[in-house]
């Protein structure tokens, strides 16, 4: 099960991974951000030990989708080596998304 993250602990988190992070950004009641939560619970499995998946409730955390300037949901965001290096779009299937990590 995908872990959550908050405003508070998302810096150290992303800095202590050592692996890219894939952040899922949503909310309660977005029917589009449970459906790729599915998916991301899905491809888990298939990129265990490879990338750290993470979700953050933006209606509980502010400050990290504030200096992303995240305005639409649900969106995903790749990290590497504790940076933000870009968005994936928000929806798509466990297959589509694996297509865009990078899976060393």
């Amino acid at each position: 099960m995908m872990r959550d993250v908050t405003d508070r602990d998302f810096d150290y988190v992303v800095a202590q991974a050592r692996m890219p992070v894939l952040v899922e950004f949503w909310k309660p009641g977005c029917g589009s951000c449970r459906a790729l939560m599915r998916e991301l619970e899905k491809l888990e499995s298939d990129v265990s030990g490879r990338v750290l998946i993470l979700k953050m409730n933006v209606e509980e955390n502010f400050q990290i989708p504030a200096e992303l300037d995240v305005s639409s949901l649900p969106v995903l965001a790749l990290y590497r080596e504790g940076e933000f290096e870009r968005f994936i779009g928000g929806l798509g299937t466990r297959e589509e998304i694996l297509k865009h990590l990078p899976l060393e």
